[in-house]
């Protein structure tokens, strides 16, 4: 469960940095620093849409013309502030936390403006949810624009996976690059003048060939309520689950577990080998019958998921419903609370995949984010067979817990900056070192990008920011970190131009832009949508990428919906 401090938030919050350096004489305790080995790999990978915990490996590198790739020092002489003094920690298996929350949506989309001493500073969870860009393709095919509240940022930049470089073992890099967001000679006003984008990268390995992974334990728990009826629902869901369990390998283990007005366990754990027979038995028995007590079914999903826990492999629940709870329990935090010791002793993580043209968003997403996990939507059968069947089988590891990132800006050289997206994943800033607030989990092949819009100062020159991902180890519960930096001459740049293609600066503007026009908008040097998508369609041509022609069709869609 991610307990963070969730300032009060209004529009894209702004934070403005002041003139004060970090606590004289302030020291962090002494942390073990992993220096992970880079590889650099291909060209530009073509982006896709993430799917949590789930994803494919992609390639590493950002190309020859890239800006700043991050350090492997932590720098606290450099003449800016450093990330947050370190706090004490918990012992890591203690599950406490200090953070405080805020209701769903509260001020989500609106500015405001950081109090004093920290606004130098921003630090938040890691997140590689996807669901609310999918959500959006869907509603939108069916001529309708999303609700807003539905519209998470991050999750639409975090759904075109980047070809950042990547370490040798578990943790992260680090890359750090950025544009300015427009020019006046465009016509977009003097106000855009000094504004930036910064873009903070972070990379996992590559994931492994399936072979040699650890073990799998995969409980799914599985919607099988009267609205999972329509097509496109449990259909889907039998047939992908029957292909996925072809694909798995036989010392993998599986358990099935249904739930409508109540829930029941269909299968137990049993090892694959020779009992695929069971499992195709098991999946064909499921069958919609009546209303959605999703929170018996995700009590029983970890019930039967700790009766068949296996030592040394990856435990993991599959929650696949339209998430419109109607019976039983139906608070995503109380529905966690019944299962919080199966999470924090036996470190079983959940996986949401959300389906249906009516969709609980809001639910599916706060269990995941509450049950250590991640969510993605699936709207087809090509997406669910990618879920279930290319993508599970080879991703099933994780190589970081509560994984946070802090970014310290130079007071020096930046006025102001926005974090776009996020709401909801906000951290206190000293609560960075403090491992008792949980973060985010990744796995390999993941990489998380957060864009900053930064207003620098004019003729600003050298330090901007410096970023700091502090993750721990999967299994020692070690902490680690991994730092870079960026310059204010790798910002100077436009846009619009080969270089950003490449490296993918360009699709996680395109993104972002696109999220704020559906939350009514706000970013410094915002195109309208018809122009928005001729840049993506451009941006597909050039890097021939189904994935960014996919965004260019949405794009315009939208457009012809209007406001």
């Amino acid at each position: 469960m991610r307990r963070t401090e969730r300032h009060r938030t209004e529009r894209y919050r702004t934070e403005r940095a002041d003139t004060r350096g970090g606590p004289p004489g302030s020291r962090r305790p002494r942390v073990r620093v992993r220096r992970p080995g880079r590889r650099v790999r291909g060209a530009f990978v073509a982006a896709t849409v993430s799917l949590g915990l789930l994803l494919t490996a992609c390639g590493g590198g950002i190309g020859e013309d890239s800006n700043d790739r991050g350090s492997s020092r932590t720098r606290e002489d450099n003449g800016f502030p450093a990330p947050a003094p370190a706090q004490p920690t918990a012992p890591p298996d203690t599950g406490g936390g200090t953070g405080q929350g805020y209701e769903d949506g509260e001020g989500k989309g609106e500015l405001r403006e950081t109090a004093p001493p920290a606004d130098h500073l921003s630090t938040f969870a890691l997140d590689v949810d996807t669901a609310s860009y999918g959500y959006a393709r869907r509603t939108l095919r069916e001529g309708r624009r999303p609700d807003p509240s539905t519209v998470r940022p991050e999750e639409f930049i975090n759904s075109f996976r980047q070809n950042y470089e990547r370490p040798d073992g578990n943790g992260f890099t680090v890359t750090m690059d950025g544009a300015r967001t427009a020019a006046p000679e465009n016509g977009l006003g003097e106000e855009n003048r000094d504004w930036r984008f910064l873009r903070v990268g972070l990379a996992t390995r590559d994931a492994e060939d399936s072979g040699e992974r650890r073990p799998a334990a995969l409980t799914f728990v599985i919607d099988v309520s009267g609205s999972m009826a329509e097509p496109g629902r449990l259909d889907l869901a039998k047939e992908s689950l029957d292909v996925m369990t072809d694909r798995l390998r036989d010392d993998d283990a599986v358990a099935l577990v249904s739930f409508s007005d109540e829930a029941r366990t269909v299968l137990p754990m049993t090892r694959l080998g020779d009992h695929r027979g069971r499992v195709h038995e098991a999946i064909d028995t499921l069958e919609p019958t009546d209303s959605t007590n999703l929170g018996a079914g995700v009590t029983t999903g970890y019930r039967t998921a700790v009766e068949g826990l296996r030592e040394g492999a990856t435990n993991r629940v599959v929650l696949l419903s339209d998430a419109l709870a109607n019976t039983g329990e139906t608070d995503a935090d109380a529905i966690l609370d019944r299962i919080a010791d199966a999470r924090r002793e036996h470190g079983i993580t959940l996986f949401g995949v959300g389906v249906g043209s009516d969709y609980g968003d809001a639910l599916m997403e706060r269990l995941a984010d509450k049950g250590d996990g991640h969510t993605t939507y699936v709207s087809g059968a090509e997406e669910a067979r990618k879920v279930f069947c290319d993508e599970l089988p080879r991703n099933i590891d994780l190589t970081a817990r509560d994984a946070k990132a802090q970014v310290a800006f130079d007071p020096e050289t930046v006025d102001q900056f926005k974090l776009i997206g996020y709401d909801n994943r906000r951290v206190a800033d000293e609560d960075f070192r403090d491992d008792r607030v949980d973060g985010g989990e990744t796995g390999p092949g993941h990489t998380v990008t957060a864009l900053y819009a930064v207003r620098v100062k004019p003729g600003a020159r050298g330090h901007v920011a410096t970023a700091t991902v502090r993750w721990l180890d999967p299994s020692t519960r070690v902490p680690h970190e991994e730092t870079g930096r960026v310059e204010a001459a790798a910002l100077a740049g436009p846009l619009w131009t080969t270089t950003t293609a490449r490296s993918g600066l360009q699709v996680t503007a395109i993104a972002a832009y696109f999220a704020d026009a559906l939350r009514s908008g706000g970013l410094p040097g915002a195109l309208p949508l018809r122009e928005l998508g001729r840049h993506a369609s451009n941006l597909a041509a050039t890097t021939e990428s189904p994935e960014i022609d996919a965004l260019s069709n949405t794009i315009t869609q939208a457009t012809t919906l209007g406001g």
